[in-house]
């Protein structure tokens, strides 16, 4: 597909419906630091001999809800922990305790260092603003305001449906298309002149599983073919390569 082509491929539509981690920033890396430094924290604070690895995170962590990747790391420590109450304080040693500390961390580190947001996507969210397209996030992350925010992304996007919006609405999450269908509603934009843009196998279904205009997919790992399996219209390795 010749680079024309591929400015062709999304400038028929009216809008733009961005997934945020992996699309936008690079938040991957804020997840492992936060995990990083909560199962440091915790190893030492329990005298446990064998510290946290960065192959621990993909080998217990990485794609799980928050919880789930709590209860497994801990399991390949040998560690069974009281399961605590959902509200649970960050400092409990409970599964819901570490995960409440997990997400203060990450969202600290988010606050006081900020979030690089990916130089492409930025100049990409820019030309398909000057060109009067409108554009949404649609995330699973409840933390997509804060992460936008540390990103500087915010003012472009009055639309976010994210984790929090999804559960206060009752939507399911990726790969049901429906939380792309609501920020498209949202925009008041119908789904047909709507894109998505996505860079994980379940967001590319969620885009294929309704009639939208296209689906971007964005390969930062997950690889072309993947993606294009999953239902993708086309596959670029950064959204420069659209401008």
């Amino acid at each position: 597909m010749h680079m024309t082509d591929l400015r062709n491929a999304w400038t028929g539509a009216s809008a733009l419906l961005f997934d945020l981690d992996g699309v936008l920033t690079p938040t991957a890396v804020v997840h492992e630091q936060a995990w990083q430094e909560l199962f440091d924290g915790y190893l030492s604070e329990a005298g446990h001999p064998q510290g946290y690895q960065e192959s621990d995170y993909f080998d217990h962590i990485d794609g799980k809800p928050r919880f789930d990747g709590v209860r497994d790391f801990l399991g390949s420590r040998g560690i069974t922990l009281p399961e605590g109450p959902v509200n649970d304080h960050p400092d409990s040693g409970t599964v819901q305790g570490l995960g409440n500390r997990k997400n203060a961390i990450f969202n600290e580190i988010v606050n006081s260092r900020g979030v690089e947001p990916y130089e492409g996507s930025v100049k990409f969210i820019n030309a398909a603003v000057e060109l009067g397209l409108k554009v949404a996030v649609v995330s699973s992350s409840r933390n997509a305001p804060a992460v936008l925010k540390a990103a500087g992304l915010d003012h472009h996007f009055e639309v976010v449906v994210d984790g929090q919006v999804a559960a206060g609405v009752g939507l399911p999450g990726k790969p049901d298309p429906a939380t792309y269908v609501y920020g498209a509603s949202l925009l008041g934009v119908p789904v047909e002149e709507c894109i998505v843009v996505e860079d994980a196998v379940s967001g590319v279904q969620a885009g294929a599983g309704a009639n939208f205009y296209a689906v971007i997919g964005v390969d930062r790992g997950a690889g072309r073919q993947t993606l294009l399996d999953a239902g993708a219209t086309l596959v670029v390795d950064d959204l420069n390569d659209l401008l």
